[in-house]
């Protein structure tokens, strides 16, 4: 039996220029981290005494006989990924909702090729395990996804990833002092709005708008080095929130459908009450809402916006990991 534990991440800037459709022409980066919110895979191959031979455990239950009666896509595409013969059994566990722009998608992804191959006695380094991911979710799939959800949930930690046009991925930790990361930290909040949302829908809107969208997107890569700047020199790190602030402006502008009025009047309230900035996180229309404050403006905030659940978190630097394996006949 197999458990793997896969972080979900929080995107800052350069979100979009990971597509493909973007990132093969122009390349793209994107400064991220991952959080202390997980994705729990567990897997264990199953006796041959039961009338199915998969059982597949989520918000749903699946019994099936084969790997195409599979409903659930991710699991059904990374069995035939991993050529998956003897009966397995597989639960998933979150300690965060699906579909909230926090890349649970890919992190499931990413935990299950995880699980699978350790399963099967294989260790793999991690940038394996994005590019597996990647595979699996844009090729067989054939999800609108970008490469960054994958990149971060296999990797963790605090990072600048670039995305070249000849589709290879850089991955930099962005080295800071305990005392900066631990600054940036408490001026973070993150909020959940209660939408949920299809993610690859939104993205679809976004990629056919990006040949009328170069100019956004060109502002939004630049974003990426001005964010790490601020947080490598001494500037006050309210410089931060404003850049925040302004990504999610031009962020806006790339699709309509990533915003909508109930949204809008959250990012207001929040401003408001004393936020400095802030963004929705992952492609849009709905999920988790991130702002950027002073620890002194927070509880305002929160009693402002006293209608969403408000979500406490650190950030992590372990990526996914296998945290229980034990050996079967």
């Amino acid at each position: 039996m197999v458990i793997t534990q896969t972080p979900v991440r929080i995107s800052f800037f350069g979100g979009g220029t990971d597509y493909p459709a973007w990132s093969r022409q122009h390349g793209g980066a994107v400064l991220a981290t991952t959080i202390d919110k997980y994705i729990y895979i567990s897997c264990r191959r199953l006796p041959p005494f039961h009338e199915h031979k998969h059982r597949i455990i989520y918000s749903k239950i699946e019994s099936v006989r084969t790997i195409d009666e599979i409903v659930h896509p991710a699991v059904r595409e990374v069995f035939r990924f991993m050529q998956v013969e003897n009966g397995l059994e597989m639960h998933h566990d979150s300690d965060l909702p699906a579909r909230a722009g926090m890349g649970s998608s890919s992190g499931f992804t990413v935990g299950l090729l995880h699980a699978l191959h350790a399963l099967r006695g294989e260790m793999v380094d991690k940038a394996r395990l994005a590019e597996e991911s990647i595979r699996v979710e844009r090729e067989m799939i054939g999800e609108n996804v970008g490469s960054q959800d994958q990149v971060m949930a296999a990797t963790g930690g605090f990072n600048l990833v670039q995305f070249h046009p000849n589709e290879t991925v850089s991955v930099q930790t962005v080295v800071l002092p305990q005392a900066r990361l631990q600054e940036l930290e408490s001026h973070l909040m993150l909020f959940y709005t209660g939408q949920q949302r299809v993610a690859s829908q939104i993205a679809a809107t976004q990629i056919q708008n990006i040949p009328n969208r170069q100019q956004e997107l060109k502002s939004m890569l630049q974003l990426v080095a001005q964010g790490t700047e601020i947080l490598q020199s001494s500037t006050d790190i309210s410089a931060f929130g404003e850049l925040l602030h302004t990504s999610w402006e031009l962020k806006k502008q790339l699709s309509g459908k990533i915003t909508n009025p109930q949204i809008d009047l959250i990012y207001e309230n929040a401003r408001a009450a004393g936020a400095i900035g802030g963004k929705l996180l992952g492609a849009g229309g709905g999920g988790f809402v991130l702002l950027f404050a002073k620890p002194a403006q927070q509880a305002a905030i929160r009693q402002r916006l006293h209608g969403l659940l408000h979500v406490p978190f650190k950030f992590e630097s372990g990526g996914s990991r296998v945290i229980f394996y034990r050996q079967t006949p």
